[in-house]
């Protein structure tokens, strides 16, 4: 593993951009373990502590100039100060990530990265199977973003559409987060797919996280994400990506 300069970018085919809130519905999501309610149902995603752990990422420390281009959402670390994403939005360029962010407002504030983490495979070939990276946050007035918004556990090993998932992200049409609720199922041995409608460019990185609180999976991966927004993919999470996750983790 190690820290490259890449530009960032989100190249999961902007051109069903302009479609994503045909997709979303007012219809109430289902619970995680496939309870009560529909599934595979996009909704405008609600304000809430779980919510507040996912948010954009941005070329710029203003979030309130827009230019979300990217997903990404707090991952427990000791030291408190780590992001997971898809490999293909992190780069050399300065990123910030606000979590919970919406309407041009970053109420958790927006927070620098200060290092990148992709696999070798990645890095070298862009290798679809690789396509999950890690970023450490700057903390502001000493003061780590963990502490401030929580974290979900990352998991590596979890048997796909061994339950429910819920995944959430920032299209880069929209100024809220959208979320669905759905069960993984196998495209490979290294790649999963989920359908949930609307998942268009910008949601590139969007944490599934099962009913434990674990992100086991992140939206990248096969086709950097899918080639429409209604079928999204994530690299399965493996040995490669516990390696890259306890390489980040590690004091600095």
């Amino acid at each position: 593993m190690n820290r490259i300069p890449r530009p960032p970018g989100n190249r999961r085919h902007a051109f069903f951009g302009a479609f994503v809130m045909l997709a979303v519905t007012t219809s109430s999501v289902s619970a995680a373990d496939g309870g009560p309610g529909p599934l595979g149902v996009t909704t405008v995603a609600k304000a809430g502590a779980a919510v507040a752990r996912v948010g954009a990422l941005f070329g710029t420390g203003d979030a309130q100039a827009g230019g979300h281009f990217c997903t990404a959402s707090v991952v427990h670390s000791a030291q408190r100060d780590l992001i997971v994403t898809a490999a293909h939005c992190l780069g050399g360029g300065a990123v910030w990530f606000a979590p919970g962010y919406r309407e041009g407002k970053a109420p958790y504030g927006v927070w620098k990265v200060t290092g990148t983490f992709v696999d070798d495979a990645w890095s070298g070939d862009e290798d679809e199977d690789s396509d999950v990276g890690f970023a450490t946050l700057e903390s502001i007035g000493g003061v780590d973003v963990e502490d401030v918004v929580g974290a979900d556990k990352f998991v590596t090993g979890s048997g796909t559409g061994a339950s429910a998932v819920t995944v959430t992200g920032y299209p880069d049409s929209a100024e809220t987060p959208i979320t669905c609720t759905n069960k993984p199922t196998v495209l490979s041995d290294t790649q999963q797919r989920i359908a949930c409608p609307g998942f268009t460019a910008g949601t590139s990185g969007s944490p599934w996280v099962n009913t434990h609180g674990e992100v086991v999976g992140v939206l990248g991966g096969h086709e950097q994400g899918g080639s429409t927004p209604d079928v999204s993919y994530s690299v399965v999470l493996g040995d490669e990506a516990q390696d890259l996750y306890r390489t980040a983790s590690a004091p600095r």
